[in-house]
């Protein structure tokens, strides 16, 4: 079963990260640059939290405040759920369900290793899913007899084959 560990050997896309003092436009501005929909916050260099664009459409635009004067720490995601590298991506799965959340900090020893996100774990099931759906092929064509079944036949008409 696939690992949060699995997830960030694989994650070669560096994490943005802004002050959580920032204004709430420069961490837009660099989402923009570099095409990402969330920023880590850190402060004094230490993970406090996660601002998504779901954080400014909620707690900006639908409230009604300015960006320029409203601080990334004010509308920051700051209590998600934190897992560590060995993790299930399916206990993931349910956590960001339960929460529901995009994103988990990823925490090992009280040390920040970086941000896993909803399509991150999405990617990683798929990949599973594809390498026990190969594995029973494999396992399958190393000389199972199987029953081959037309459907035109009657039971009696059945034939095994190799």
């Amino acid at each position: 079963m696939k690992t949060v560990n699995d997830i960030l050997k694989k994650n070669t896309l560096h994490h943005l990260n802004i002050s959580g003092d920032a204004p709430v436009i420069d961490a837009l501005a660099l989402m923009k640059s570099e095409n990402r929909d969330f920023v880590i916050v850190l402060e004094s260099g230490n993970y406090i939290g996660v601002m998504s664009e779901k954080d400014y459409s909620h707690k900006i635009i639908l409230e009604g405040k300015d960006s320029h004067h409203t601080t990334v720490k004010e509308i920051m995601s700051g209590q998600l759920p934190i897992v560590d590298s060995g993790d299930t991506i399916h206990r993931c799965m349910g956590l960001m369900h339960t929460f529901k959340t995009h994103y988990l900090p990823v925490v090992e020893e009280f040390l920040f290793k970086g941000v896993i996100t909803l399509d991150d774990l999405l990617r990683a099931s798929v990949e599973e899913d594809t390498e026990r759906i190969s594995e029973l092929k494999r396992q399958s064509s190393e000389g199972h007899e199987f029953l081959q079944i037309k459907p035109s036949q009657k039971v009696s008409q059945l034939s095994k084959f190799k």
